[in-house]
């Protein structure tokens, strides 16, 4: 999907010209300030998952029932190469989160697993093998990269039978896997193609509350703000995808003005599996409920999630966590950004962070967060070059204890209210830089030299 355009023009159906996300302009500050940090540190340090399994299946739930033991404890229910303990076979695994919606600093944790079909971690003769679900998630990850190899922990190529570097000799250790035409073991009938992941691919996406530890670090708190799931039902190839993509612009170009995008993305109600995307895809979420317990998210809830995972292009086969995984063997493992570089976007040769703050010229879509804004820029706009280039995702993604309280905080008002069809962001105060209204013929467009193309794979450095 090419929607470059939407750079330099208003293309919105008749109904989205009054902005209807009103949760943006809510002045929160005076329902902030009746929250005790007592009570809101004791909320997000609270497990609201492990019930959640329990209360669908006495409630008769057809849809996907999340099951990873201990997943409320983010890291310790992983193993070092991102494992789940619970023999589940989800795998965790560390990534650049996206700006700027994913950075701690504007709300939220988050972590992502994937998982394949159980052929996949079994070996020709189908026994389980750990090591032949590594390889096989590699070979994914070289897919959708569009890689030709990655690193890959040391690996015997004798015990498994197979020359993974592709040096023509079975070796007992190697480190590098050049990528196959084929998926191996028990899913060596399966094509590896560019871009795409095989049927039955999950994802399980946690979006957290941010934890605050004693010293006033950002961890993965145990509450869970919403439990996102993906499962690729039907595999399309290449030449399927760019049809339904064609299809599309069709039918953009001949559609009612009133006719909403997601419909003509071919998105689909799919009851208890959620939405279907329209590129073989299922969607489901589950949200906090106003006593802060997980439910499954309602139509319009569920809706919200397909503005990015059917109506925008800027995705890899509808997903985005995977691609921008720190390349090969160490990036296996759950998601940690202390230490992790400002890796620069493929074809970029700067930090996609520092890229990031030249082109929007603040550190959120709507240039609010003052605090990034008095860290990174100076009085006059300029961005302090130099103290970016010297921190780690960590340091530049990450608020301050005081502004970590006010976003959870912020956020629980709107749980209460149960108003997330409103808008979900937890702004501290009423935005200034968003447009109630819309009139295409007289609001500013970007000039073109703030219109850019992009990527959202990285350049990860020594792969």
């Amino acid at each position: 999907m090419n929607d470059q355009r939407l750079q330099s023009e208003y293309d919105f159906a008749e109904v989205a010209l009054k902005n209807h996300w009103t949760n943006l302009f809510v002045d929160r500050r005076p329902l902030i300030a009746k929250i005790d940090d007592r009570e809101i540190l004791e909320y997000v340090d609270d497990d609201n998952y492990s019930g959640l399994a329990s209360r669908l299946e006495l409630s008769g739930w057809r849809g996907f029932i999340p099951r990873i033991d201990r997943l409320h404890e983010a890291a310790a229910a992983f193993d070092v190469r991102g494992f789940a303990r619970d023999g589940s076979g989800w795998v965790a695994f560390n990534y650049k989160p996206l700006p700027s919606t994913f950075w701690p600093t504007n709300g939220s944790t988050d972590d992502v697993m994937v998982r394949l079909p159980d052929k996949f971690r079994k070996d020709a003769d189908g026994n389980y093998s750990p090591e032949i679900y590594l390889i096989n998630l590699s070979i994914a990850e070289a897919a959708i990269k569009n890689l030709d190899e990655v690193s890959i922990p040391e690996t015997d190529e004798q015990q498994i039978g197979l020359d993974l570097d592709g040096d023509g000799t079975l070796r007992a250790s190697v480190s590098r896997l050049r990528r196959p035409e084929s998926y191996i073991g028990s899913a060596a009938n399966l094509p590896v193609v560019s871009f795409l992941y095989p049927a039955g691919t999950e994802f399980l996406h946690t979006v957290r509350y941010l934890g605050i530890g004693e010293k006033g670090t950002i961890e993965h708190a145990r509450r869970l703000k919403e439990l996102r799931y993906m499962r690729k039902h039907t595999f399309l190839s290449a030449a399927e995808v760019r049809a339904r993509y064609e299809a599309l612009r069709q039918k953009e170009n001949t559609s009612n003005e009133s006719e909403s995008v997601d419909h003509q993305a071919g998105v689909k109600p799919a009851g208890e599996y959620g939405y279907d995307n329209g590129f073989g895809w299922y969607v489901q979420g589950f949200i906090e409920d106003s006593k802060g317990e997980l439910r499954p998210q309602g139509s319009e809830e569920g809706l919200f999630c397909m503005g990015c995972h059917a109506s925008i292009g800027a995705t890899v086969d509808s997903t985005f966590a995977f691609a921008r995984k720190v390349t090969g063997a160490r990036g296996w493992g759950y998601i940690d950004l202390r230490g992790m570089p400002d890796a620069p976007v493929v074809g970029q040769n700067v930090g996609e962070i520092l890229q990031y703050f030249r082109r929007v010229g603040g550190g959120d879509e709507f240039r609010e967060n003052k605090e990034l804004l008095k860290r990174f820029f100076r009085k006059s706009g300029s961005i302090r070059e130099n103290r970016v280039r010297s921190k780690d995702v960590y340091e530049l993604t990450s608020p301050s204890r005081s502004r970590a309280l006010a976003l959870n905080k912020s956020y629980w008002t709107i749980v209460r209210e149960q108003s997330f069809i409103r808008g979900r962001d937890a702004n501290l105060s009423p935005m200034d830089n968003v447009f109630r209204t819309v009139d295409p013929k007289e609001a500013p467009t970007l000039p073109a030299s703030k219109q850019f193309h992009s990527d959202i794979r990285l350049d990860w450095p020594a792969r």
